[in-house]
């Protein structure tokens, strides 16, 4: 059960760190690529906390795994509405900051 805990947590981990990575790679020219990236962070932080409440047998973990979740979606909700008016304006995804 120690290590199925271990391997769930280093699964998370990696799943967290791809998440950054996405982040911090994509440079920002990309805004769909930038949500995803925080979809996946959401989902693995989520992900480790569902973990530590099958392991510790928590309750209140498990609730605050789904507020995470609810957080995750309204947040894809949000920034997908506002890509979408962004690709109306502009005719692109790609943001760029010209001076």
């Amino acid at each position: 059960m120690f290590l199925e805990i271990i391997t769930a947590y280093k699964i998370g981990t990696i799943l967290f760190l791809i998440g950054i990575l996405g982040l911090t790679v994509n440079s920002r020219q990309n805004i769909l690529l930038l949500i995803i990236s925080i979809e996946m962070t959401l989902l693995a932080i989520s992900f480790i906390v569902i973990c530590s409440a099958v392991f510790l047998d928590d309750s209140a973990a498990a609730c605050l795994s789904l507020y995470i979740l609810a957080l995750a979606g309204s947040e894809a909700a949000i920034g997908l509405t506002i890509l979408t008016l962004f690709h109306k304006l502009r005719g692109s995804i790609k943001f760029s900051t010209k001076n």
